[in-house]
């Protein structure tokens, strides 16, 4: 993620940085709207998980979570200092290195050819392929295993939330809307791992 961020300082101008959204925004309330949206729609991709899949590793979020490393007993006062420290990398890192690139640049390439919004679908699209990493083929007690539905929806739902991502940085007029959408997603998905599971 860090070199994601570095990139646009790399191969971008000043001018080029501020075409793609690299920018002030004028509309402070924005980045809080899209700050709350991000954490809505994590909390729907949690309730969604639950409903269909119940606690069991078909459930993205209970996959995701073991990657986290929370061990089964734990005082409330570790899990808050652990919960503060995932909390604070996944809406720092991710979200500006992953919005200066998807947003950023590969958004902000495709659209001066063919148009803001093919170009989001064209990014959103990437966006969510990449996230296969995170649950689509997973890997539980010494085995792969691939659960097509339940990956389809996680795909499906990344996608989703990088329209809003795109949308909340066209609402904000600076990738700031789509940096704190995707902070406050992250913010929701991880809360969600450490106490709604």
């Amino acid at each position: 993620m860090f070199l994601s961020a570095l990139i646009p300082f790399i191969f971008l101008s000043k001018f080029g940085r501020e075409t793609v959204g690299f920018k002030k925004t004028k509309r402070i309330g924005t980045i809080a709207t899209a700050f709350i949206f991000g954490i809505v729609f994590s909390l729907f991709l949690y309730y969604l998980g639950i409903e269909l899949f119940k606690s069991s590793f078909q459930n993205w979020y209970k996959y995701i979570g073991t990657s986290y490393n929370i061990p089964e007993v734990i005082t409330a006062n570790d899990k808050l200092l652990l919960f503060s420290i995932m909390a604070s990398t996944g809406m720092i890192f991710s979200p500006i290195g992953e919005e200066l690139f998807f947003r950023g640049i590969v958004q902000g390439s495709f659209a001066k050819s063919i148009g803001d919004k093919k170009a989001s679908i064209i990014d959103s699209s990437a966006f969510a392929i990449t996230h296969i990493a995170h649950f689509g083929l997973v890997f539980i007690n010494g085995s792969w295993n691939f659960y097509i539905i339940p990956a389809i929806l996680w795909v499906t739902s990344m996608f989703l939330v990088s329209i809003l991502f795109f949308k909340m940085k066209k609402l904000s007029g600076s990738l700031l809307g789509a940096i704190f959408c995707h902070a406050g997603f992250n913010l929701g998905m991880i809360y969600s791992i450490f106490y709604l599971l």
